[in-house]
């Protein structure tokens, strides 16, 4: 650490234990009016002293805390029902609309028949004719492989 950004010029050559009982206004920027209105309602003269303060330790540990607690678990449940009725409201999966009036597809576009157009298909039909005698693809097994 830097001391000599945290301590007034004339405390730059003492070390740590000798700041310690050094007079608050060895801190940069503790003016006497500040140091004597700390010993006024804390009975506060030294370092040392403002780093005992109970109240200073209690704001440090608050803090410290505050970056380890989690969000409570009520807070968590609402933000998730809230996540799940905005995605069931509008679902990722709705057709953009064209026009505010169309909010659908009206009509199916054409799919092709999963059975006949998979890559191993004639195998399949392969397998299939040795095994039951007849072409299984399709409805009713009338159809060969690649014929969609």
């Amino acid at each position: 650490m830097n001391i000599q950004i945290i301590v007034n010029d004339t405390h730059h050559d003492k070390c740590f234990r000798e700041l310690v009982d050094q007079p608050v206004t060895a801190l940069r920027g503790m003016t006497e009016q500040q140091a004597n209105a700390l010993r006024d309602a804390f009975g506060i003269n030294t370092i040392g002293e403002l780093a005992e303060l109970k109240a200073v330790k209690w704001a440090r540990a608050i803090r410290t805390m505050a970056f380890a607690e989690a969000e409570p678990s009520g807070n968590v449940a609402k933000e998730a029902l809230i996540d799940d009725a905005v995605e069931m409201t509008f679902p990722a999966s709705d057709p953009v609309s064209i026009q505010s009036s169309i909010t659908r597809i009206e009509v199916a576009p054409e799919k092709v028949d999963a059975s006949s157009d998979h890559q191993g298909a004639a195998a399949i039909e392969a397998n299939n004719q040795q095994a039951i005698g007849s072409n299984a693809l399709g409805p009713g097994g009338d159809k060969t492989a690649g014929a969609a």
